[in-house]
């Protein structure tokens, strides 16, 4: 996740306030997708533009889709009650700040809410 984030933050950093790299929970090897919710749509642009992802020795290339969920807020009600937000750090959904002092930096993710 910190190799993909720092690839992101080279043309996007504050951009965008939501990143998921699904990964296997024992190995830590990631499905090779991720999910980024920008806080403008304009920013997706900017990505789209300037993002490759060149860190691995594979030709798979980088696409873009649009997501069911949509929102920050909204993707923190689908991701805090699974058992995903409960793994290893490195597995979880992470949250940033877009604005502010600490814009670029992670952002707590909210906890589970009790049933």
């Amino acid at each position: 996740m910190q190799m993909l984030k720092q690839e992101i933050d080279a043309t996007n950093k504050g951009t965008y306030d939501f990143l998921y790299l699904p990964s296997n929970f024992h190995s830590k090897r990631n499905f090779g997708y991720a999910f980024i919710n920008f806080s403008d749509v304009g920013f997706v642009i900017t990505f789209a533009e300037k993002f490759g992802w060149n860190q691995s020795n594979s030709d798979r290339r980088c696409y873009l889709s649009y997501a069911d969920t949509q929102g920050k807020v909204a993707l923190i009600d689908k991701y805090r009650n699974l058992r995903v937000v409960q793994e290893d750090e490195s597995c979880r959904p992470k949250l940033f700040y877009t604005s502010g002092h600490r814009i670029g930096k992670e952002e707590p993710f909210p906890y589970p809410q009790q049933t």
